[in-house]
């Protein structure tokens, strides 16, 4: 059968309750967020992009390129860039309405989930606001979230995680983390994740992606530590009973060598990839680690011809400058310069949207090997007959041996170093 028969059967049985209610008539295909992760699985030593849609190009770039690589993708936004103290106009409320609109414009037929990522929890507070907020944004259109108490002791990372879980829908992607991500310094162990793993599995939790703090960091990237293969692919062999799958975060800062080791030798289906993508759309030179470049005055390197207007880079290059923004403070010039990117005639727009485009269809094609991923993650959906693929692990912990009090009690011995406080909340 063809894929475009199997599409529209996958159309009609595959979207998720919250799209359907939504988005009645859309011929979009946005799925839970296991869709993507079995896909992957499916083909095997492949993962994809979770491309941080910070403006609106950057969402129609990335979706152009998976069209164009026949892949499964995600779309996602963390708390800091589209939560509700955003620095982005792109937010956690008004995604998933501009993913849809751009699928059917452009008539994009894989599969894309729509993902909040780093849905940050750093204590009580935020907790008490989460039972209030996370159902608002499956209202919304998620259908992926990651629950981010990693900021938290062990303990409490589990704790608050099993709390929160009452308000994701069973269907829905959910992605853990373990160790703060934040660089070279704290790194996650195995018996942290473990820990982690084994406590969720307790109570009959099973995470489709587990984040670790695994040697890189968010943001430009100055360090040559980058992400740490061995000890990624040492924590996801302990986690193999619990068949939970790597989402790599923080690519940026990595060259294409060593994002291909991550997908050929872990076992990770997911790849945030946020800066680079957002410098692309304005027009700075982006190098093979996905870094912007900068002068020898430590001053981008904006590309003639390329990205924004100049007039209008050299009003938001004044605007940082006047707000003394350092180089990995430009994110924040995302929300006041939304509309005047918009509002730039369409040549323009076009070429930030192409840059975008060809940046993500080389990492799909070429280092992610995730092109021709779509028809796997529009099978799994035909082989479950629904939207919800269910678990990829049954409980196999005793929920007695992980009570409260128990839980901390084992988190009082882990083997963790915690390291240095660091910026990682994208």
């Amino acid at each position: 059968m063809s894929y475009a028969a199997d599409f529209e059967k996958a159309l009609a049985v595959g979207r998720p309750p919250n799209i359907v209610k939504l988005f009645p008539n859309s011929k979009a295909l946005i799925v839970s967020g296991k869709v993507i992760d079995r896909a992957m699985l499916k083909k095997g030593q492949a993962m994809t992009i979770a491309a941080n849609g910070r403006n609106h190009l950057v969402i129609r770039g990335a979706l152009r390129a998976a069209q164009k690589a026949n892949a499964a993708i995600i779309i996602e936004i963390a708390k800091s860039e589209g939560g509700a103290g955003a620095y982005c106009a792109v937010n956690y409320w008004n995604m998933a309405r501009q993913v849809d609109a751009v699928m059917n414009e452009l008539g994009i037929t894989v599969p894309v989930a729509v993902h909040a990522d780093h849905y940050g929890i750093k204590g009580e507070k935020d907790i008490a606001q989460a039972r209030v907020e996370i159902p608002t944004l499956f209202e919304s259109g998620i259908t992926s979230i990651a629950i981010d108490a990693s900021h938290l002791p062990d303990a409490e990372n589990l704790l608050a995680s099993i709390e929160l879980n009452q308000y994701v829908p069973k269907w829905a992607g959910l992605e853990t983390e373990v160790g703060e991500i934040k660089g070279k310094e704290g790194m996650s162990t195995v018996d942290e994740a473990l820990f982690l793993i084994r406590g969720l599995n307790a109570h009959g939790i099973s995470p489709d992606w587990i984040a670790l703090n695994n040697g890189t960091a968010h943001g430009i990237q100055s360090s040559e530590q980058g992400i740490q293969v061995e000890l990624t692919k040492s924590i996801h062999e302990a986690l193999k009973p619990y068949h939970v799958s790597g989402a790599q975060h923080g690519t940026s800062g990595n060259d294409s060598e060593r994002l291909r080791r991550i997908a050929k030798e872990t076992n990770t289906t997911k790849a945030n990839v946020a800066t680079a993508l957002q410098m692309l759309t304005w027009g700075v030179k982006v190098n093979d680690y996905g870094n912007a470049e900068l002068d020898a005055d430590g001053n981008f390197l904006k590309l003639p011809g390329q990205g924004v207007d100049d007039k209008l880079w050299a009003e938001m290059v004044a605007w940082a400058q006047e707000r003394k923004l350092k180089a990995g403070d430009y994110k924040k010039l995302n929300l006041p310069y939304e509309n005047k990117i918009l509002s730039q005639p369409a040549e323009i727009r076009e070429r930030s949207v192409k840059a975008v485009e060809d940046f993500v269809y080389n990492l799909l094609v070429n280092v992610f090997n995730a092109q021709d991923t779509a028809p796997l993650g529009v099978a799994a959906i035909l082989d479950a007959g629904s939207y919800d693929l269910g678990p990829k692990a049954q409980r196999i912990e005793d929920p007695a041996q992980w009570t409260p009090e128990k839980a901390r009690e084992k988190a009082a011995h882990l083997n963790q170093d915690k390291g240095a406080k660091g910026d990682f909340d994208d």
